[in-house]
């Protein structure tokens, strides 16, 4: 019972979700209530709370469609950073944001690579939700790719499709939005987001293919090409985390196209080096709807990224890209149970898919890690 009231009050405000609209004319507002009857008066507590949770979740969901939805020249990185800390003083979660100095100061320096050609400074954001007397408890880390504009930098995409590189810093949109909700359930465990968050611009100081990087871990990068650029964030955001000794870390990120040729929008991709943690995630999954498929990390993609002048090059080539690339971002995990999740095909939606799911931003992966975070002791 409490479980469908949960996924009653999830559907209804999800359904009555309108994006931001920057027209004069606004357009109809949409239900501004629902009632839940039930008659069993000894299945009201659970009702109640079901409904409570599903609120909280589906009200998260649409704030990370919010942040999807909104244009890079009003959502970038210092931007991100401001809403995360006002969500942070609404929901008891501590914040802290790393500035471009600061991440100098540890040799973040692949990260700092990618923002090098945008007047938007990069941002690092941490928020904890730390429940009392969890303190020395390990924690699960969730990282987002939050690429807020991606032109591809000297690399540069074609202008067709472009516009849509707003909805690059789709994981760290979810990662927020999931930490947003563990903070208002009030989780028992501790939870730890990270969203890197750069803008990806070409001019006179932009990094080249042929740059060859060293990161916050001593690793080195050689970049062939910097629209590959979101696993380049991830590799120093991964190696950031090390610190927390965390019990698992999960990454999401709209990272390769190539995942939606291989899976379309049906399921996100899922690479992980831990067999409970990959359980768990398929667990969560199942449970919130929200599709992953399990794909190979073969040892023979390693092969594919050695760099010639470093350890790595952050592509390798076309065929296998999609596993390639999510070899280059083990490489810089530092030896913690580990996810990846490929979202590119997840986060937008150009039809509508159900009442629940508009048109646009999707808001995918939050009652995915919200799940995770409930369920899983990994």
């Amino acid at each position: 019972m409490t479980a469908a009231a949960q996924a009653l009050a999830d559907g209804s405000v999800a359904a009555a979700y309108q994006a931001p609209n920057y027209r004069r004319e606004k357009p109809e507002n949409g239900p501004e209530s629902c009632v839940v009857v039930e008659f069993d008066g000894a299945k009201l507590d659970g009702v109640r709370a079901g409904v409570a949770a599903g609120q909280v979740i589906a009200e998260a969901v649409c704030r990370a469609r919010n942040y999807v939805s909104e244009p890079a020249n009003v959502l970038y990185p210092v931007e991100f950073a401001h809403r995360a800390r006002a969500m942070a003083e609404e929901t008891g979660l501590r914040c802290t944001v790393l500035n471009e100095a600061e991440m100098e100061a540890l040799s973040m320096n692949i990260l700092l690579a990618v923002s090098r050609g945008s007047d938007r400074e990069a941002q690092l954001i941490i928020l904890e939700h730390t429940p009392p007397g969890a303190e020395q408890e390990q924690p699960l880390v969730l990282v987002g790719k939050g690429i807020t504009f991606d032109t591809g930098g000297i690399s540069i995409k074609p202008w067709d499709g472009m516009w849509l590189m707003k909805d690059d810093m789709g994981g760290a949109a979810a990662v927020i939005g999931a930490m947003e909700a563990i903070g208002r359930l009030k989780l028992p465990r501790r939870v730890i987001g990270v969203a890197a968050c750069v803008e990806n611009m070409p001019d006179g100081k932009a990094f080249r293919p042929g740059d060859i990087l060293t990161g916050i871990t001593g690793k080195t990068c050689e970049i062939l090409s910097t629209d590959a650029e979101g696993r380049l964030v991830l590799a120093d955001a991964l190696g950031y985390v090390a610190r927390y000794n965390p019990a698992a870390v999960v990454d999401l990120a709209t990272l390769t196209g190539a995942i939606g040729v291989a899976l379309g929008a049906q399921a996100a991709g899922l690479f992980a080096n831990h067999e409970g943690l990959r359980d768990a995630l398929l667990a969560a999954a199942g449970q919130t709807g929200e599709r992953l498929w399990p794909m190979p990390l073969f040892d023979e993609y390693m092969d594919e990224i050695k760099g010639e002048m470093a350890e790595v090059k952050n592509s390798g080539g076309r065929m296998g890209g999609v596993g390639t690339s999510a070899k280059f971002i083990e490489h810089f995990t530092e030896g913690y149970p580990w996810a990846h999740l490929d979202i590119a095909a997840m986060v937008w939606s150009n039809t509508e898919r159900d009442a629940a799911t508009p048109k646009g931003a999707t808001g995918y992966g939050v009652r995915l890690l919200v799940a995770l975070a409930q369920q899983s002791t990994v």
